[in-house]
């Protein structure tokens, strides 16, 4: 019986011949686009951006030349809920999110899934740069690194389930981005030469803090920045300003250079201190998900990433409870924040992670 893949389908040229792909190897195909949120909603055009016109116009021109059927799903009321209003608290609340590991964990790997099961179908497809192999030893599924380390998005996937894992199939895991844009010129995809989207998708300006005020409506009060030690050294322009780490764009003279080392909105203070301040060796993670074993009890050698450019560094992972992990590194760590995902690897293979607390 011939096995049944839905294709999820952005309009770009990953998730074009990831479909091809798909087709080539003999399943039964179709191609779908989540609309994810409404355009002219957060600023900007219909014909601009992603979900846009152009996009899912370029996805069904590709689903069209494979022959493929092709749908809109619409999920925005979803991503509003799942994905951008908890965007906005976070950074009321002095965190920073990663909206990428969200959409994963709710859209795509949930609410997807959901539907492709409705449909009578096998396999959700996407055009993510990583590996999913079967370890018969362990009985479990493994998400594993992508050939090219360049692309390799492990990372913003290791949220993903067993059940979700044993129902996904990433085509392009073993190939590097030269090699996936020739077979997209190849075949004639209309999106070829199109260009790789950078910015978080609502946000296509990269300017965070003025999406969330015309999102929310708010315009948030000034406050202090203080010093360690609490004293005053002048004023910021409201919370959602301002991530650990950050030295640009406090609009202070100082006699040195100074670093957001904490955000406190129940003060609507900002905490400055030296670079050597932003140094820690411990976090704790929490909503956590393990691929690779099924529990962490046991203290396990690993290597972490506290980001998604972060260099993974050697750690020691215990899990606390059913919810908890915590990470202790053998070098002190820069800049580790809360709402960024912690994602530990034991060499190629995702063990698991959570959301830094």
């Amino acid at each position: 019986m011939t096995k049944k893949a839905l294709i999820a389908m952005s309009g770009g040229v990953d998730s074009s011949v990831a479909a091809c792909l798909m087709k080539e190897a003999g399943y039964d195909c179709i191609g779908a686009t989540m609309k994810l949120f409404h355009n002219d909603a957060i600023g900007i055009s219909e014909d601009s951006g992603c979900c846009s016109v152009d996009d899912m116009e370029d996805a069904r021109s590709v689903a069209s030349s494979l022959g493929m059927p092709y749908y809109v799903f619409n999920f925005s009321d979803r991503f509003r809920e799942e994905v951008m209003d908890k965007f906005v608290c976070a950074y009321e609340n002095g965190i920073t999110p990663n909206p990428c590991i969200e959409c994963n964990r709710r859209l795509k790997f949930e609410y997807l899934h959901t539907r492709a099961k409705e449909l009578g179908y096998d396999y959700v497809v996407t055009g993510h740069y990583s590996i999913i192999e079967y370890n018969r030893s362990t009985g479990r599924y493994e998400l594993k690194k992508a050939s090219d380390p360049a692309k390799d998005q492990s990372y913003v996937l290791y949220s993903m389930t067993q059940e979700q894992l044993s129902h996904t199939m990433f085509p392009l895991g073993t190939l590097s981005k030269p090699e996936v844009r020739k077979l997209a010129e190849v075949h004639g995809f209309i999106n070829a030469d199109k260009g790789d989207s950078q910015d978080i998708c609502f946000v296509p300006s990269g300017k965070y803090t003025d999406f969330i005020e015309g999102y929310t409506g708010k315009t948030y009060p000034e406050g202090n920045f203080v010093d360690m030690d609490g004293n005053i050294l002048g004023r910021h322009k409201g919370i959602i300003r301002y991530t650990i780490g950050q030295r640009k764009g406090l609009g202070l003279s100082l006699k040195e250079p100074m670093y957001v080392v904490k955000v406190e909105p129940e003060t609507n203070t900002v905490v400055l201190g030296r670079d050597s301040d932003l140094f820690t060796t411990t976090l704790t993670a929490k909503n956590i998900n393990l691929i690779s074993v099924d529990n962490l009890y046991t203290p396990m050698r690993v290597k972490a990433r506290v980001r998604y450019k972060h260099v993974e560094q050697w750690a020691t992972a215990t899990q606390l409870d059913e919810n908890t992990l915590q990470v202790v590194f053998d070098e002190p760590q820069r800049a580790i924040t809360k709402g960024q995902a912690v994602v530990l690897y034991n060499e190629d293979k995702v063990v698991g992670g959570g959301t830094i607390v």
